[in-house]
C-alpha cells in the first residue's frame, strides 16, 4: 500500500495540507496500510508562524522538522534540500507532496526528484508573470518537474496546457485552503483585547503587506501608508505587521490615531477580522481568496495576480503599487459599492477529498 511525504514550510502551507491529512486519516481508518509523514521544513520558524496552526487547525505534530529556517533565499534552499535528501533516504516513500509556492515546495521537490521520487505539487499552473517575484521561480521550477498536478483553476490549467503537459497529469481539484476556511468558518474567534473589543462589524479594515515592492522603499511606503489612511476616513486599520515591515514603519515614524500594528495572529482570529471587515487592504496572494469565499471587498496592492479568478469571479481588485490609483476604489468600498462573489467552481470544501482519492487510487 502506498506511503506519501507531505511538505509544509511557511504559514500558508499549513491551511493547504490540513485538509489532505485529514482525509489521508479518513483513509486511514479504512485501510491502516496506507501511511503517510508530515515534514516541517522549518522555514518559518517561530510560533506564530507555524506552532500555532498545528493546534488551531487539528494538524498532527510533524515526523520531522529539518529546520531550515533563516539565511538567505540560496542558503535556505539548499539547508532544506540537504535536510530532506537525508529524510527521503532513511525514510523511503511513493511520492512527496508539496503545495503553494514558498522555498519549500522548490527545494523539496528538487530532492525528491533526484532520488527518482513521484512529486504532486497542489496549487500547480498558477502564474502571476512576474520573474521579480521569488513565488514565481519556485513555481516554475516545481511544475517543470512535477509528476501530480492538482490545480485550482481553469486558468492553471491552460498555463500547463500551454507549456506541454499531458491532461493525464492535470487534475483540476479545487482549492484546499477554501476547504480549511469552510471547515473552520464556526470556529473563528475575535482576537483577545481591548483593541478588538472595540471593534465594530464591517467598520474597520483588515491590512496586511509584506512584498519588498510595498515595504523597503521609505517614501513609497508612506506614500502608501497615507493614502489608505486618508481613503478610510478614520476608520480602523488592523495591521497584523511582518516585523520588517514595523522596523521600517518604525524607522520613518509613521503613526495615526486609526493605524493600529500588532502581532501576527492565528488562523482563527486573523479570519474572523477579514470575515467581519469593511474590506481587505493586501498585498498577499491566498487573503484574496479568502476574503473572496467570504464576500469581503478585497483591494491587492500588486501590478499583478497568479490567482486571476479572484478578480473575474471574487471580490479582488488589483490596484498596483501606485498610491495615486488608490483613491476610486476605497471610495468604493467606503460607498459600500463593490463586486459580490460571483463563486469558483470547485471551491466547495471538498477538494482534499478528490485529492487524496486520486493518490490513493493511483499508488493502491
Amino acid at each position: 500500500m502506498p506511503t506519501f511525504t507531505i511538505v509544509a514550510g511557511a504559514r500558508p502551507n499549513f491551511m493547504k495540507i490540513a485538509p489532505i491529512i485529514h482525509q489521508l486519516q479518513k483513509q486511514q481508518a479504512k485501510n491502516p496500510a496506507i501511511k503517510f509523514r508530515l515534514i516541517h521544513t522549518g522555514q518559518h520558524y517561530d510560533k506564530k508562524m507555524s506552532g500555532d496552526f498545528f493546534e488551531q487547525l487539528n494538524i498532527p505534530e510533524p515526523d520531522a522538522n529539518l529546520g531550515g529556517g533563516g539565511g538567505t533565499q540560496a542558503e535556505q534552499t539548499a539547508a532544506i534540500m540537504v535536510a530532506f535528501e537525508k529524510e527521503l533516504l532513511e525514510n523511503p516513500t511513493d511520492l512527496v507532496l508539496v503545495v503553494g509556492d514558498v522555498t519549500s515546495t522548490l527545494a523539496c521537490s528538487i530532492a525528491a526528484k533526484k532520488l527518482c521520487i513521484d512529486v504532486a505539487h497542489v496549487e500547480g499552473g498558477i502564474r502571476s508573470g512576474d520573474l521579480t517575484m521569488p513565488e514565481e521561480i519556485n513555481r516554475m521550477v516545481t511544475d517543470s518537474i512535477t509528476d501530480h498536478f492538482f490545480t485550482t483553476s481553469e486558468i492553471a490549467n491552460e498555463n500547463l496546457r500551454k507549456s506541454g503537459f499531458s491532461e493525464e497529469k492535470i487534475h483540476y481539484v479545487g482549492n484546499t485552503m477554501i476547504d480549511t476556511l469552510m471547515a473552520q468558518m464556526p470556529r473563528f474567534e475575535k482576537p483577545e483585547g481591548e483593541l478588538f473589543e472595540q471593534l465594530e462589524p464591517k467598520e474597520y479594515f483588515v491590512m496586511t503587506m509584506h512584498r519588498p515592492a510595498n515595504v523597503d522603499q521609505e517614501q513609497k511606503l508612506k506614500a502608501m501608508i497615507d493614502a489608505i489612511l486618508e481613503g478610510t476616513q478614520g476608520l480602523p486599520i488592523i495591521f497584523p505587521v511582518h516585523p520588517r515591515t514595523a522596523k521600517n514603519l518604525q524607522a520613518l515614524g509613521i503613526s495615526s490615531p486609526n493605524l493600529h500594528l500588532c502581532e501576527p495572529l492565528g488562523y482563527l482570529q486573523f479570519n474572523y477580522l477579514v470575515k467581519n471587515a469593511k474590506g481587505v487592504i493586501t498585498d498577499s496572494g491566498g487573503i484574496t481568496e479568502e476574503a473572496s469565499v467570504m464576500n469581503v471587498p478585497c483591494i491587492t496592492l500588486r501590478d499583478n495576480t497568479e490567482r486571476a479568478e479572484t478578480i473575474h469571479l471574487g471580490t479582488n481588485e488589483l490596484v498596483g503599487t501606485d498610491p495615486a490609483k488608490l483613491k476610486p476604489y476605497l471610495e468604493k468600498v467606503m460607498a459600500g459599492e463593490w463586486k459580490q462573489y460571483q463563486g469558483i467552481p470547485k471551491w466547495d470544501g471538498k477538494t482534499a477529498e478528490r485529492i487524496v482519492d486520486i493518490l490513493v487510487q493511483h499508488y493502491s
